[in-house]
């Protein structure tokens, strides 16, 4: 059994010139390649983005909701926010 599919895909002209010069350049030897690096480079993101979710952003949903006075307000937020600027554009 093989360990490879063949795929028509198609693609907008820039992507399509793009793939072409990195064949041409001597980067990638070949069309498929360049689009299995990409595919590639799309699962790591996904799976950092994965992590992410699960590490920062679940963790702190969870100690939101186990102690609710850790927020700030919208407001508190975008007041520091403002000061911070306020000081940041004044040091210049």
């Amino acid at each position: 059994m093989r360990s490879t599919q063949q795929f028509s895909v198609t693609l907008p002209n820039d992507m399509a010139q793009m793939v072409k010069a990195k064949v041409s350049s001597g980067e990638y030897a070949s069309e498929s390649e360049v689009i299995r690096d990409g595919l590639r480079a799309l699962q790591a993101r996904d799976k950092a983005l994965e992590t992410w979710l699960l590490q920062e952003v679940a963790t702190t949903y969870d100690a939101m909701q186990a102690d609710p006075s850790r927020g700030r307000s919208a407001a508190d937020v975008r007041a520091s926010l403002a000061m911070a600027h306020k000081l940041a554009t004044k040091a210049r």
